[in-house]
């Protein structure tokens, strides 16, 4: 009877050991956090999905899936519920994307905002508001894999004709005329080297004296350049004495304008002096031609003078002459 007291006692307190275990663990996992609930509505496949996946918000984890199901609105559509925590820049933009989980092929919520509306998104427990469920890549190459099958075929077969039998050919034919011009290029790739070697190098050798010739002359005009250099300096040099302030040009022009004003003074006073003199000259010189010329016809009149003057015609007095007479 007192062994199974005992057994009895061990078996209690193992157990209250255990629900002492399950409430502590419970209490340390309890969820203190503020979490609003939003829904999201899809008529696409939300495989891998499950409940207690994660929800990110640009990469950072902020909630869970806490429920999935049909949604009874929109009859035909899958219903996705989600916890989010408080601080969640949650706005009327904010859409959500189902993504893949690395190889695992694990679904998750992704959350994004395009930043089109900074109004926020109020949480209501009664009737939580819904965000717009994206497809994702994968839903978006599944929904255009026709689409892309029947452009993959068409090109196949675009790629089956354009190496058939007749085109083979041709691409033999181009081939081997490609070959043909290689060898051609070859040739003349050859013919080169030799005129290279036969004309271009001897000319080349032949450039080299030129070329010291040349030097030698740009030497030579670099001589003369440096000499006009210098002839052209001494020559300002001249023009700036010539120039310079009581240099031999102004002292020219001083000359010259001193023998200007002798010229002017030579021209009112000396000239007119000069003018009289000769006129005076000019008149003596003719009174003396006409006194020679009277003496020269009548030289008696040296000694009993020139006497009376016989009248002229129309004069009292006047005779004419006889003809035939020497006046």
């Amino acid at each position: 009877m007192e062994n199974k007291a005992h057994a009895m006692a061990a078996g209690f307190f193992v157990i209250g050991v255990a629900a002492l275990l399950v409430a502590m663990s419970m209490w340390l996992m309890r969820d203190t956090e503020v979490r609003n609930i939003y829904e999201m509505s899809t008529r696409e496949s939300v495989a891998g999905l499950q409940p207690q996946a994660a929800v990110r918000y640009r990469g950072l984890t902020v909630g869970r899936v806490t429920e999935i199901g049909f949604d009874p609105q929109v009859r035909g559509n899958v219903l996705v519920r989600i916890t989010v925590a408080d601080d969640t820049p949650m706005t009327r933009s904010t859409f959500a994307q189902l993504s893949q989980q690395g190889v695992t092929g694990l679904a998750f919520i992704q959350l994004d905002d395009e930043g089109e509306s900074t109004e926020p998104l109020p949480p209501n427990p009664e009737k939580p508001p819904r965000l717009p469920l994206k497809p994702s890549l994968f839903s978006q190459l599944a929904s255009r894999g026709e689409a892309i099958l029947e452009q993959v075929e068409i090109t196949t077969r675009r790629v089956n004709e354009i190496i058939g039998p007749d085109n083979q050919k041709l691409v033999q034919d181009t081939l081997g005329n490609l070959s043909a011009a290689a060898g051609g290029v070859n040739r003349l790739t050859e013919r080169l080297d030799a005129t290279v070697t036969q004309r271009l190098d001897p000319a080349l050798a032949s450039l080299a004296p030129a070329a010291r010739d040349t030097s030698a002359a740009m030497v030579s005009m670099k001589t003369a350049a440096d000499n006009v250099a210098k002839a052209s300096e001494d020559i300002g040099n001249t023009a700036r004495r010539l120039n310079a302030k009581d240099g031999p040009i102004d002292r020219l022009a001083e000359g010259t304008q001193a023998l200007s004003h002798a010229a002017d003074s030579f021209n009112s006073a000396t000239l007119p002096r000069i003018n009289r003199v000769t006129e005076e000259t000019s008149r003596a010189a003719r009174q003396l031609s006409r006194a020679a010329n009277s003496i020269n016809d009548n030289p008696q009149s040296l000694l009993f003078g020139n006497g009376p003057v016989p009248p002229g015609p129309g004069e009292e007095g006047f005779t004419a002459p006889r003809a035939g007479a020497t006046p």
